[in-house]
């Protein structure tokens, strides 16, 4: 017992220098409080509460609560501690998946140059889903780290770093089941990959405070199981493993949701139609609550990522339903029809003191030809704000039907584009157009502008600002293409192609960008 408990408080105790040290770099300070020279404001944890309450469209929802502990277990706080950090450690960047990454730009750029590619291994086996290769998939986004002294030095006890281990690195998950860490000045292995048992389709998450990586396993291998993990980064090793849940109420237990630590806890929504909470320590996960739920008798998949505005979560599935649960109860507040599949992630933005969410579905379950609807919602209530219906349509490709609207997740504008919300749109030739870039107001929904692509596109796009506060938008498609848009005109600035399949997401560091591609390929780009 004294050995767990002498391991339990080293390995704490290197949490927390981490998490002093990623606090450091941040904008905000903890639980509301605002850090300048001359003043911090405290505000106490109930007063930033949203209320326990459910309103009339919850009761569409019919859902159990399952509690390992006697009574629900509250947040802790109400901290955002992805948007505090210099590091990209979930999808999005951050808990409400507006992805400010930090990009920055000098003027308007003219090139996106090639800094190097990294290659995965390839995969060969036969799955019940075909051959997935190698490279990444949708949402396939790498995650970033820029690690201190204190924490390099730990990392050296795994006995896992290779000769290119520096202090940045990169972390990918493959469709070949293999886990990357990539030197990122040198695109070179900086530490011995890691098996991650199955087809890895979504991005994975770091834990802000511990040193845990957490991935989701996307589709089965040889027809055997798949759940989610934890590997402890400072042994280099699997030590949390759950799946199938044999008391889910949806037979499919892929996770390609990024998880992300809310208030304490771990919130990871999963395929089988059921949200999990965790709590966590160093290389341990316990869940204490779970909420399992149907809708008109059906209980949906969520593949989009948790969206999360203080201590609500908003999240989309499989059936179009678009649900906001408070977090410390795991009951739902509120409930949306979106009409179709939604499996782009859900983005939120405070405007005058409310917070909104926006998203959009596919056309999926509608047939060969249907309407994306893009909405914008209000986040305490659910209450529609605009509706823009885009048609789209379906097309058979080699071997498998590719449905038509929003698989990327939006981009709320920044910069001289605070009044645009920014998607890829895979159209699959309504209009006559394949993909595009679509530039909407986030005032009434207007389409502002649109990019024609020649393919569809999966990928979600990215913000550039310049020293001006110009936004650039870079988005990627199906063809392989990287393009750089001047956000307020649609203008493309710069672009390259690369012959792959872009599905994943991007991210930027500086004024580069990352993202793996279905060739078997991580790129870093450099824009100048």
């Amino acid at each position: 017992m004294k050995e767990k408990e002498s391991l339990f408080m080293h390995t704490t105790f290197i949490a927390l220098i981490a998490l002093v040290l990623l606090t450091g770099c941040g904008r905000r300070g903890r639980q509301g409080s605002y850090n300048d020279s001359t003043a911090v404001v405290q505000v106490p944890i109930e007063q930033l509460m949203l209320p326990d309450t459910a309103f009339a469209s919850a009761d569409a929802v019919k859902y159990v609560v399952e509690n390992t502990d006697s009574v629900a277990t509250p947040l802790r706080d109400l901290d955002d501690r992805y948007d505090d950090s210099c590091r990209v450690m979930t999808f999005r960047k951050n808990l409400m998946r507006n992805a400010d990454f930090g990009g920055r730009v000098q003027g308007t750029p003219t090139t996106i140059e090639v800094a190097w590619e990294f290659s995965t291994d390839r995969d060969t086996t036969h799955t019940s889903h075909g051959v997935w290769g190698g490279g990444t998939g949708w949402t396939g986004q790498p995650l970033y780290a820029k690690w201190t002294d204190e924490e390099m030095q730990a990392f050296r006890s795994s006995g896992a770093l290779t000769a290119d281990f520096g202090r940045e690195e990169l972390f990918v998950a493959s469709l070949c089941g293999k886990g990357y860490f990539i030197n990122f000045e040198t695109g070179k292995l900086s530490r011995q990959k890691l098996d991650l048992g199955n087809v890895i389709k979504g991005t994975p998450s770091l834990d802000p405070d511990f040193m845990n990586l957490y991935v989701g396993q996307g589709v089965a291998r040889k027809g055997g199981a798949m759940g989610c993990e934890a590997f402890d980064l400072l042994k280099h090793q699997r030590t949390f493993y759950f799946g199938p849940d044999p008391k889910a109420w949806r037979n499919w237990s892929a996770f390609d949701s990024s998880p992300v630590v809310v208030g304490g806890y771990l919130f990871w929504p999963g395929e089988n139609g059921t949200l999990y909470k965790y709590e966590r320590r160093q290389g341990e996960l316990r869940r204490v609550s779970v909420m399992r739920y149907r809708v008109r008798g059906v209980a949906p998949g969520i593949e989009s990522c948790l969206c999360v505005y203080r201590n609500y979560g908003y999240f989309g599935d499989n059936h179009g339903n678009i649900i906001c649960v408070n977090l410390n109860t795991m009951r739902p507040v509120w409930y949306y029809d979106n009409h179709d599949d939604s499996d782009g992630t859900v983005v939120c933005r405070e405007e005058d003191g409310v917070p909104y969410v926006y998203t959009a579905c596919e056309v999926d379950r509608q047939g060969e030809e249907g309407i994306c609807y893009f909405v914008k919602l209000n986040g305490l209530n659910g209450t529609r704000v605009w509706e823009r219906q885009i048609p789209c349509k379906r097309v058979e490709l080699t071997g498998k039907s590719l449905d038509g609207g929003m698989y990327s997740t939006p981009l709320l504008g920044l910069g001289d584009c605070t009044d645009l919300v920014f998607v890829n749109l895979c159209r699959n030739g309504a209009d006559h157009v394949m993909g595009q870039l679509m530039a909407l107001s986030t005032a009434d929904g207007t389409i502002r502008y649109a990019v024609n692509y020649k393919e569809f596109a999966w990928s979600s796009p990215i913000p550039f600002l310049n020293e001006n506060n110009e936004l650039f938008v870079l988005a990627c498609d199906a063809a392989g293409n990287v393009r750089l848009v001047q956000g307020k005109t649609g203008k493309v600035v710069c672009q390259t192609c690369m012959g792959s399949n872009f599905e994943s997401s991007p991210i930027a560091v500086g004024n580069t960008a990352v993202v793996g591609c279905r060739g078997g390929k991580i790129y870093k780009f450099v824009i100048k």
